[in-house]
């Protein structure tokens, strides 16, 4: 005897790959394009690859300054010769130079996580925005690398920095190396 009752299969709903957009492409989505790796401004190495087993490996970029098309961005003090405003520039523009290095290095494709960012700002004795204004660097690695982009860090002031700069941002990088 037949049951009337509907003896449908049941599927599962279909899984829909979310794609998330490579490095490079939420650069441009930001509406930002990654410049050529500033080269050392003295003697030493812009980069550091090190291996540490496992297809990993660190990269440790030199401090990276308010460098565009060779030519400094942003010089000055916080707050009496540069604004907060002009010093979160001058940090976001030392994180896109960061990850131009780490590009040159590695390949942003092969970032596993920004494992520290260390933060210098010029300005005077009294000011004390370090944190808000290194933000901008910090903020930047991590719209460009989601999760792996958010990192330890500190931000300090300082009475000068090589060059007149406002800042100035270096980092360590775990990569992929297989």
């Amino acid at each position: 005897m037949a049951s009337s009752r509907d003896y449908r299969v049941r599927t599962r709903p279909s899984l829909t790959l979310q794609t998330v957009p490579s490095p490079l492409e939420r650069l441009r989505e930001l509406g930002l394009e990654l410049p050529e790796p500033p080269p050392a401004l003295a003697s030493y190495v812009p980069t550091r690859v090190v291996p540490i087993g496992g297809g990993r490996a660190l990269v440790y970029v030199a401090g990276q300054v308010p460098l565009a098309s060779r030519e400094l961005k942003y010089t000055g003090r916080v707050p009496d010769q540069a604004s907060v405003d002009d010093a979160k520039q001058s940090a976001r523009l030392c994180a896109l130079n960061l990850l131009a290095q780490v590009n040159a290095a590695a390949g942003l494709d092969k970032v596993e996580m920004v494992a520290q960012v260390i933060g210098w700002v010029a300005c005077s004795d009294d000011f004390g925005e370090q944190p808000q204004i290194i933000n901008a660097a910090s903020d930047l690695l991590t719209d460009v690398l989601g999760d792996a982009g958010k990192h330890t860090r500190a931000a300090v002031g300082t009475n000068a920095l090589p060059r007149g700069v406002t800042t100035e941002v270096a980092a360590v990088f775990v990569v992929r190396t297989e």
